[in-house]
């Protein structure tokens, strides 16, 4: 399976920009998997479980995602999203700033094979960002988008003096994508043997490691099979 696509797509960054200044001044939330990173890594969301601005949790399996009253503000960015013709989970803006880290941890259950997908879309960066996913440095320029499935591990480092800000889209794989993701070389047939209970497995330990008590690392070594 793929570590990750870069699409053809190239979206307006002067439109992005303008409709990130507009967001700017709203309240950003400090990222919740504090474990994971070092600095300040904050968040807004577009879409959301609740539909609030400050619920910026990937909440795997709640069906019904609401636009959030900032995203309504933003047509560019609402037109973007209305153009990948398959539905939407979370949407946010993801904003890592300046001499700030993300180390290096896997999302599980965050790739096409377990049905639904991450893209991200940079809207600001620079050359002193790194990120890597599987051991693979990506170069992403503003304005492109891309697949990245973060059941790798992956780690991402600031080292510039701009924030770095991503559009972050989860979304559900359908007939559409699959053509989609076809074209660019994914091979469908080579998912996980079991992939609904693998992800169901993958997300409880997820769960477990954001709850970080003895009691959940117990039951995390369990489930991996550890001793």
């Amino acid at each position: 399976m793929l570590k990750y696509i870069k699409f053809d797509f190239a979206y307006d960054t002067s439109q992005l920009k303008q409709e990130l200044s507009s967001c700017l001044a709203s309240k950003w939330s400090d990222h919740f998997n504090q474990k994971d990173y070092q600095g300040c890594w904050q968040s807004i969301a577009l879409r959301s479980a609740s539909g609030r601005e400050n619920d910026i949790y990937a909440s795997y399996g709640v069906e019904n995602y609401q636009d959030t009253p900032l995203l309504k503000q933003l047509p560019y960015i609402s037109n973007l999203l209305n153009s990948w013709k398959c539905d939407k989970e979370a949407v946010r803006l993801l904003a890592l700033h300046p001499g700030s880290e993300i180390k290096p941890h896997r999302d599980p259950g965050c790739g096409y094979q377990d049905i639904n997908f991450r893209l991200h879309i940079p809207i600001q960066t620079n050359k002193q960002v790194t990120f890597s996913v599987g051991g693979e440095p990506l170069a992403m320029d503003e304005g492109t988008c891309w697949y990245v499935d973060f059941n790798q591990t992956h780690a991402i480092k600031n080292d510039g003096d701009e924030v770095r800000i991503h559009l972050v889209i989860d979304a559900l794989r359908n007939s559409w994508t699959d053509k989609l993701f076809e074209g660019y070389g994914y091979k469908l047939n080579e998912s996980q043997n079991n992939p609904i209970t693998d992800k169901t497995n993958d997300l409880i330990i997820a769960e477990l490691e954001r709850m970080n008590t003895d009691t959940a690392r117990k039951l995390i070594k369990q489930l991996k099979g550890e001793q």
